[in-house]
């Protein structure tokens, strides 16, 4: 059967590459870390890396490296089974109420990662008789979740408080209305205006749900994320977020909310019903994250200062970043093919980054997503800097 769509497979990668949308896969060979080694997709050698997620610089942390092979020789490497059948172990439900006092909610249930998460809320929590109002540039494992559930589906603008109260007036015949927002927009580094979401939903009598996948552990005084940030962390009924960004850059996801929420996720939420558990190794060194995240300020305020340095230095030279202070640094480049040369010129001079292109961002919108961490040095965010401005100028000239 597949040779007769062969044919049209080809066309449509030969249509992606023309495009200059094509995404290829560069190989490393060291620890997520900030600076890798480029085994094979690029120049080979050591290269600064600005595009990984590794926003606290925990992915190859001493600590959680010892507290994960600790855990590996006391838990095993895998649970080869599902929760209610015999996948739980002590430190899934100590992982699960850390997680819960940290983000001050009620209690909390582990996936295998935050897409799964988010797809298996909706179909959980509404039918046909509810509305979910979701901002306009959520995570796509949101806009996934949202079309598994029978619930109206109704999108606002981008942050616009306007068009989310029109939204919640159409729809308050609805059951059980559930708004629905990342904290931080991946694309852009813009934050959700949390506060004045709560205000419409006690308003209108609606739900508040965050995806914070981009915030927990280093946004807000505590790193407890955009609720915290705004104030707001008892009034938000659930967040959901990764294990695999900030909180040490492997793999998991959760949702801490309600607890009659979570008991009835345990109950029907098929993507934790019927998907292993989370291995027992990262629920251990994700402790040690908490541990880490929670004594001391000290990575949270080197994350900041090198956001700052770069966002500064970039718009000196002549660069154009999105607003804000988030550690997602978009310098923004316009067509897409252009964006692509220029990483891989920045990646000649030592620098990894990625260009974002349609469909991840909208047409003639392409840019290159610099990411900050707490482990680059002053001396790796200048360089970057350096790198950017000979690879324009090699780009234009």
């Amino acid at each position: 059967m597949f040779d007769n769509v062969r044919a049209d497979v080809a066309a449509t990668l030969d249509e992606i590459r023309e495009a200059g949308l094509f995404k290829p896969e560069r190989v490393i060979g060291t620890p997520q870390s900030a600076a890798v080694t480029v085994t094979a997709g690029g120049r080979p050698g050591e290269v600064l890396n600005f595009c990984a997620n590794n926003y606290l610089g925990l992915a190859d942390h001493p600590e959680v490296l010892a507290a994960a092979k600790d855990a590996l020789d006391r838990w095993g490497y895998g649970m080869a089974s599902v929760r209610f059948i015999c996948g739980t172990q002590d430190v899934h439900k100590e992982l699960e109420d850390r997680l819960s006092a940290f983000l001050g909610q009620e209690d909390t249930i582990l996936y295998s990662s935050c897409f799964d998460a988010n797809g298996g809320v909706f179909e959980t929590l509404l039918d046909d008789r509810d509305a979910v109002i979701s901002d306009a540039l959520n995570h796509a494992s949101i806009i996934d979740g949202i079309r598994l559930s029978k619930a109206r589906r109704h999108r606002y603008a981008n942050r616009d408080l306007a068009d989310l109260e029109k939204q919640l007036q159409e729809t308050q015949d609805a059951r059980r209305r559930l708004i629905v927002t990342d904290g931080v927009f991946s694309m852009d580094g813009y934050v959700a205006p949390l506060r004045e979401i709560c205000d419409l939903a006690d308003r209108y009598d609606a739900m508040v749900m965050v995806d914070d996948s981009h915030a927990v552990g280093f946004v807000g005084a505590g790193g407890r994320g955009t609720p915290e940030l705004h104030g707001v962390m008892d009034r938000v009924d659930i967040i959901t977020g990764t294990l695999g960004k900030a909180l040490g850059g492997a793999s998991g996801g959760y949702v801490a909310a309600r607890r009659e929420i979570v008991a009835l996720l345990r109950q029907r939420s098929r993507p934790y019903l019927f998907s292993n558990s989370l291995a027992p190794v990262i629920a251990a060194a994700s402790l040690k994250v908490l541990d880490l995240v929670e004594k001391s300020n000290e990575l949270r305020e080197r994350l900041a200062a090198n956001t700052a340095l770069f966002r500064t230095k970039m718009t000196e030279a002549g660069f154009e970043i999105l607003p804000g202070d988030h550690p997602i640094a978009p310098v923004m480049i316009g067509d897409a093919a252009k964006a692509g040369r220029l990483a891989e010129l920045l990646l000649e001079r030592g620098v990894y980054v990625i260009g974002f292109s349609y469909p991840v961002v909208p047409h003639g919108q392409a840019r290159i997503r610099v990411q900050l961490s707490a482990a680059h040095s002053t001396e790796d965010v200048e360089r970057a800097v350096a790198a950017f401005v000979d690879a324009r100028d090699a780009l234009e000239g």
